[in-house]
């Protein structure tokens, strides 16, 4: 196969503020970088050694060439990127006052990766592609939607595996219940589920007041509902494998059947948590394409985001495979 893995989803620049600590009002500095839980997550996962392509769509516009420019100089492969005329090129803010407010702008009015279509993944040959990723915020609009789906489809049934990144951002879905809806439709199509706690309440949703985000912080919501009955639902959709996400403490694995697995994470000081959960996603499917057991994958993983959550950025700061095995030899090992 010509590629480990092809992500699907939004693409942006990010501009991430250089003045720790400082409140949005007052932050001077911004640094640039590409960002969005897909590219996040080929730029992961190529350094630590994946090929990585990814389907996503830019504006016709200086941001859409940052964009690809960017995506090239990390080697992954941009064939499957549109250029789609009439629309904006996308934007982040993020701010970052440790040890827990990380506001979140998104600047997405007409986003061209809302206006991905079928006939853009129609010519995807999925005997090239190991796995396949998919985002949740990829799924909240159409044409993109149906576009999504269908490539999905193609990938499962060329026998390639499919891992679902949750990716809850409740403003960029028309009603947060929706969100849920969509989710529980897409789940049979999958083999791994990655996401929060917070993120897997948000798939239950009935209230939209059941949702509550402080400070801006869109990528950290407080979402009320039945955590069990959730993960109960997942596991009986037919997925292979859930993996609920739970910062320093680690990640709890669910099997079908009831197994359990509790993978500890790697404990660090923490200067930014925006992208942790995307370096978690590389370090995990590296791992399981190398057939590791879950239990060494998500160890990886772990070590992944605690990396990136020492950092002032993303994909910008993603590790290499030998230095997150230093890291990791020098933190107790797997």
């Amino acid at each position: 196969m010509k590629f480990d893995l092809l992500t699907f989803g939004r693409a942006s620049i990010d501009l991430y503020s250089k003045n720790i600590g400082a409140e949005f009002n007052d932050i001077q500095l911004l640094s640039t970088a590409i960002g969005g839980s897909p590219v996040n997550i080929s730029v992961g996962a190529q350094r630590l050694g994946l090929k990585t392509s990814i389907v996503t769509a830019v504006g016709n516009d200086p941001v859409g060439g940052f964009i690809v420019n960017t995506l090239q100089q990390e080697k992954v492969d941009i064939s499957l990127i549109n250029t789609i005329e009439g629309t904006t090129s996308t934007a982040v803010v993020c701010g970052i006052v440790p040890p827990d407010k990380f506001p979140l702008v998104f600047y997405r009015d007409k986003a061209p990766d809302n206006y991905i279509t079928i006939d853009m993944v129609n010519t995807i040959d999925f005997a090239q592609y190991k796995s396949f990723l998919m985002t949740g915020t990829a799924l909240s609009v159409e044409p993109t939607r149906s576009a999504a789906i269908y490539t999905t489809e193609k990938a499962r049934a060329k026998g390639t595996t499919i891992f679902l990144d949750i990716d809850f951002r409740a403003n960029l879905w028309h009603d947060v219940r929706a969100f849920g809806v969509t989710l529980r439709q897409y789940l049979p199509l999958c083999d791994v589920v990655i996401g929060t706690e917070e993120e897997l309440l948000a798939m239950g949703l009935t209230d939209s007041n059941q949702v509550k985000i402080k400070d801006n912080a869109i990528s950290s919501p407080v979402i009320e509902g039945d955590i069990d009955a959730v993960i109960k639902q997942v596991l009986s959709s037919g997925v292979k494998l859930l993996l609920v996400k739970a910062g320093a403490k680690g990640v709890v694995a669910y099997y079908p059947g009831g197994k359990t697995e509790n993978i500890p994470g790697f404990p660090v000081d923490v200067i930014n948590v925006l992208g942790a959960g995307d370096a978690f996603a590389s370090g995990f499917i590296y791992g399981y394409l190398q057939n590791w057991d879950t239990y060494k994958s998500a160890r990886l993983a772990n070590a992944c985001g605690a990396w990136i959550v020492t950092k002032q950025g993303c994909s910008n700061y993603a590790p290499t495979y030998e230095e997150i095995m230093q890291f990791i030899k020098d933190n107790g090992d797997f």
